[in-house]
């Protein structure tokens, strides 16, 4: 059984910065993909920025620039450092592991007002 806890959502004016965290527990191999996603009401599920174990990333177009994603394998955690936030970033963001299967967190809200 594979669970992802996500932390570190809220409310941010424009222009600050949050940072977001996801621990994995479970049967989880080393060889996987983390990621987040985020959902805006009315709008498709968006990739927001994927990781491999390798260290290799990918960044969706709105956020790049702005967005970093890093890992740490030791602890099966994937962290998202937003900065420079803007009122289009609001949306619930969830984290997303691929090991065999596809697993996702309940996500994580974030609200970012002009």
């Amino acid at each position: 059984q594979v669970q992802l806890v996500e932390s570190g959502g809220g409310s941010v004016q424009a222009g600050g910065s949050l940072r977001l965290s996801c621990a994995a527990s479970g049967s989880i191999f080393s060889i996987n993909v983390m990621g987040w996603y985020r959902q805006a009401p009315g709008k498709q599920r968006e990739l927001v920025a994927t990781i491999t174990s390798g260290g290799s990333t990918r960044y969706g177009d709105s956020v790049k620039g702005r967005f970093t994603i890093s890992r740490d394998n030791a602890k099966n955690t994937v962290y998202l450092q937003m900065n420079s936030l803007k009122p289009e970033d609001t949306a619930v963001y969830y984290c997303r592991l691929i090991v065999l299967n596809d697993y996702w967190g309940q996500g994580t809200q974030v609200t970012v007002s002009s």
